[in-house]
């Protein structure tokens, strides 16, 4: 006999995420949650435990793997699924013009191309039960932060896609969440690779700045926090844009009333580069016109 509780699908559940906290406030609140970590041993001994658990291996940037958590899932439900929160992704601290394209299209397969296919493969599921999409963007993807653009960027697309679905899915009976993410104190940037400019950098004057590896997210919201305020949002039948966590209520209202230019300053404030590099720029370009003329 399958499973006849309604169904929850969570990718990206390693100890310490968001992942983690969504999968068990919805295990908490009677679903049967599946589970989904790149590295099942990752997941939280709680959630093992659990008796409405799911625990599977998926890697959303591989078709394959996406296929095979597909099929079980869809042994085990009769083929449908009420929630599909595609939490799963990475992010990537470098200038642009020092990341590499490899790099840049790895995160983009894992926080967009990977939604998106999570999306086409379990659609028939979803649409069968009526069910509800959840994609955890960022703040970052409405912001001009600099030293993360690429990562942003990913955000940003999923942003923009997430309510462009959001239409065209609606007619079908699903409906689509995107959660613009503001600070949850997670592992996120403990688990970030540190900043290491390459030789020649164009900052290399300023380093020590950019290369400095915050340990805490500002303003973090309490994941499980976090978490229980999007389980409401899903149960009460919401849709569209649903900004959550820390300091996105600040942000909100600052992009409604500043011009850019103030917002540009906001941006750049933790680090802010913008006159020292400029300088050390000039004086390296008056060296280079010297040694030419």
């Amino acid at each position: 006999m399958g499973i006849t509780h309604k169904t929850c699908l969570v990718t990206g559940c390693s100890e310490g995420g968001v992942g983690a906290a969504l999968a068990e406030a919805f295990q908490k609140a009677g679903y049967h949650v599946f589970v989904t970590a790149r590295t099942p041993s990752k997941v939280p001994a709680r959630l093992h435990e659990a008796s409405n658990v799911t625990i599977l291996a998926l890697d959303v940037a591989s078709s394959e793997s996406i296929a095979t958590a597909a099929k079980i899932i869809r042994n085990q439900t009769e083929g449908r699924l009420d929630v599909l929160i595609n939490n799963a992704g990475h992010g990537l601290n470098m200038p642009a013009l020092d990341t590499s394209i490899e790099k840049a299209k790895e995160l983009f397969n894992s926080n967009f191309f990977g939604v998106l296919e999570m999306i086409q493969v379990f659609s028939h599921m979803l649409i069968k039960a009526r069910g509800v999409i959840v994609n955890n963007a960022s703040l970052g993807g409405l912001s001009p932060i600099p030293f993360i653009t690429i990562y942003n960027g990913s955000k940003a697309a999923l942003i923009t896609a997430g309510e462009g679905w959001r239409l065209e899915l609606a007619p079908l009976g699903v409906r689509v969440i995107t959660l613009v993410t503001g600070g949850v104190a997670t592992k996120f940037l403990t688990n970030l690779e540190p900043l290491v400019l390459p030789e020649g950098s164009y900052y290399t004057s300023i380093k020590d700045m950019i290369e400095e590896h915050p340990e805490h997210i500002p303003f973090g919201m309490d994941p499980g926090t976090f978490a229980l305020s999007v389980l409401r949002r899903v149960e009460k039948g919401y849709t569209g844009k649903y900004w959550v966590g820390g300091a996105t209520c600040i942000a909100r209202i600052a992009m409604l009333l500043f011009p850019q230019f103030a917002l540009d300053q906001i941006s750049l404030w933790p680090k802010p580069f913008t006159k020292k590099l400029a300088g050390e720029h000039g004086k390296r370009m008056t060296e280079e016109r010297k040694k030419m003329a």
